[in-house]
């Protein structure tokens, strides 16, 4: 079996050549930023967050740390700091996964199928458990507040090399280019 440090990077290297858009925090390989786009058909669809991954000394055998830097309205993260309630991925994680499965499956389960009963955000689960149309709709209303591409840095121009823009587009303001999910 490879070392820890090897898998690592391994795995830092999937999560880059994958979808996602990485920053490195450090020189090391232990801090990194991801953009992660919620998932389709969800209250949070159209949502753009950076989430912040820590990995341990210990990786893969222990769970990487993660956490949301602009604001998300659920249950399970804490709307001041962003962190996502440990049990939920220390529960599940073995080192069969990768980071790549964090981004392509945890995440998306934790913003579909959240756990109320085990909450970090007292008044989302309360919400939840109350009136999901209203928490359905306050989760709306954080993502067109806090979850737009600029509320993490992008800028429209990070288009990929292979959608070229019309003149007509390239002219447009920032607001209407905001707003397009990834396909």
């Amino acid at each position: 079996m490879s070392s820890p440090s090897k898998r690592r990077e391994m795995d830092l290297m999937k999560l880059m050549m994958s979808d996602y858009k990485v920053d490195m925090i450090n020189d090391g390989m232990h801090e990194f930023y991801v953009d992660f786009h919620g998932p389709s058909e969800s209250p949070y669809q159209g949502g753009v967050w950076r989430i912040r991954v820590e990995l341990p000394d210990a990786y893969p055998y222990k769970s990487p740390s993660i956490g949301f830097v602009n604001k998300i309205y659920h249950p399970n993260v804490d709307e001041m700091s962003g962190s996502v309630c440990l049990d939920v991925i220390n529960q599940t994680w073995s080192p069969m996964f990768d980071l790549v499965n964090v981004f392509e499956v945890f995440l998306p389960q934790l913003l579909l199928y959240p756990n109320p009963s085990d909450p970090l955000n007292g008044e989302a689960a309360a919400l939840m458990m109350r009136d999901r149309a209203a928490y359905e709709q306050r989760v709306k209303e954080f993502c067109q507040k806090y979850a737009k591409p600029e509320d993490i840095g992008a800028v429209p121009e990070d288009k990929s090399s292979d959608e070229e823009l019309s003149e007509d587009e390239s002219d447009s303001c920032d607001d209407q280019v905001a707003g397009q999910a990834d396909p």
